[in-house]
């Protein structure tokens, strides 16, 4: 079996390593660090949680341990497509460079340009950026990418998705052609295959599974959500989530709830509240410092539940989720792929529960497809809770604990919740009705309705659904006959 001692990396990169705890290094690792020691150009498939950060970061210690930074010209760069990931992989380095003396910088949205800038101007080793903040900075002028050694593009099918392929390709031309490229991703598209060819110097091609797997160390559900009709499915879902977290018990330590939608994220994190629920929200639009404080949480258990879009179902190194759950199938097959893979990390355990309603078939086919599996369908009656196991009636779940005033007052509010759904859907289906009956227009002009109000689309707000009392206005003594007669009266 192969060691990091048989790796090639210095002594003081495999002290750091072995404080950590590792002795064995993954497939990407064991495949990618000989060549990235080489100064070979790597591309790196491998699925996520595989361990692909330590894969760059480790050859990239060990070259740039020699050698001094020049004030706003770093020496090498990686692009990482979220915040998060930028954060995590500055805490990898952090953690595997503490017996090498290289300076680092973080440059990411949320944070002060003034703090950035006197980072690069003292001159860093190892600059970590998204690419919209590292393009910022470039364009005041206060950062040169002409002297970067090594250059590593990190997760660059999400990359893809968030639309920072264009981006990239600019950073790419900013850099020197004489640089070593270091590209890894869980997925291999087609725009990222292009990007490679013109970019990447014959590159060592380094994949350890087949592209968009799962790890096999998930047990994967489909629960089937079924409603009385469309108008309330949004509450069913919300029920049948809190239902299946419940019946886990003592099995879920923490989970990932994602949801396709920032709204979502929003309404389900206030609706698991209300019930007494250890939660946190993370999504693209919350203050940066709000975002750090509940990944932290999150990771020192303080949070037990974390709401997320897709911002978190990338490159984040949690290795002990429990549980992920999909309030949303997910609209593009890889993204499965990457909720999942949140739990069942480093050789452990983990469970993942997808919930799907009729509708949402189609997209659960494309991800069997992708995978190249049949994902287990169980059905759950969400009005009808399921019988308590031993352990369940002996201890509740530790993400929900529920308080019967909070739980009756949420049940209440629930009710108008879906009330309030029922009278929108309403609404809306109506618009729907008057827009398909309008009559077409003749001579120039729209016949019907003149008084018609327009420019509210299919949002209506919550003042318009409120029920309007209306006083009687007082009876005038005949204003007509007064007026009547002071007519005559001037007449005369």
């Amino acid at each position: 079996m192969t060691k990091f001692t048989d790796l090639g990396l210095s002594p003081k990169v495999l002290k750091a390593v072995n404080d950590v705890g590792y002795e064995t290094p993954t497939p990407i690792q064991e495949a990618a660090i000989p060549h990235a020691l080489a100064g070979r150009d790597v591309l790196g498939i491998a699925q996520t949680g595989t361990g692909k950060t330590a894969g760059f970061t480790l050859p990239m210690i060990h070259k740039l341990a020699r050698g001094r930074a020049r004030a706003r010209m770093p020496r090498s760069l990686v692009l990482a497509p979220t915040r998060e990931l930028a954060a995590q992989v500055a805490e990898n380095f952090e953690l595997y460079s503490k017996y090498v003396k290289l300076d680092m910088a973080l440059l990411i949205g949320g944070v002060s340009f003034k703090d950035q800038d006197k980072l690069i101007d003292r001159g860093v080793d190892v600059l970590i950026a998204t690419p919209g903040r590292l393009l910022d900075h470039f364009e005041r002028g206060k950062l040169l990418l002409t002297g970067i050694e090594i250059m590593v593009v990190d997760e660059a099918d999400r990359m893809l998705d968030m639309g920072f392929i264009p981006d990239i390709e600019r950073i790419f031309k900013l850099t020197p052609f004489t640089r070593q490229t270091l590209f890894f991703s869980a997925t291999m598209a087609p725009e990222i295959t292009r990007i490679t060819q013109e970019f990447l110097s014959n590159p060592e091609r380094v994949e350890v599974s087949r592209q968009a797997t799962t790890s096999d160390t998930i047990e994967q559900k489909v629960v089937s959500v079924k409603a009385q009709n469309r108008k309330v499915e949004a509450k069913a879902k919300r029920d049948m989530l809190r239902k299946v977290i419940a019946d886990e018990g003592d099995a879920l330590t923490n989970a990932i709830i994602f949801c396709n939608r920032k709204v979502d994220v929003d309404i389900v994190l206030k609706s698991m509240k209300k019930y007494g629920a250890s939660v946190g929200a993370l999504h693209g639009d919350l203050d940066q410092r709000y975002r750090m404080e509940v990944l932290n949480g999150f990771k020192n258990n303080d949070i037990t539940l974390l709401v997320a879009s897709d911002v978190a179902a990338r490159g984040l190194d949690i290795p002990n989720v429990s549980h992920v759950f999909n309030y949303d199938v997910p609209i593009h097959s890889e993204d499965y792929v990457h909720r999942v893979g949140r739990t069942g990390r480093a050789g452990r355990s983990g469970k993942a529960f997808t919930l799907c309603l009729p509708h949402e078939e189609k997209y659960l086919d494309k991800i069997e497809e992708l995978i190249k599996g049949k994902i287990p369908r169980t059905e759950i009656t969400a009005s009808e809770p399921s019988k308590p196991t031993e352990t369940h009636s002996r201890s509740r779940s530790k993400a929900i604990k529920p308080d019967a005033p909070k739980v009756e007052a949420a049940k209440k509010e629930d009710v108008v919740e879906s009330k309030r759904e029922t009278q929108v859907a309403e609404v809306r289906k109506l618009a729907r009705n008057d827009k398909n009956q309008r009559p077409q227009k003749e001579g120039g002009r729209k016949q019907g309705n003149h008084n018609r109000v327009v420019g509210l689309g299919d949002h209506v707000p919550a003042f318009m659904l409120r029920d309007i009392r209306t006083t009687a206005a007082p009876k005038t003594e005949e204003p007509v006959a007064e007026e009547a007669k002071s007519d005559d009266e001037n007449a005369a």
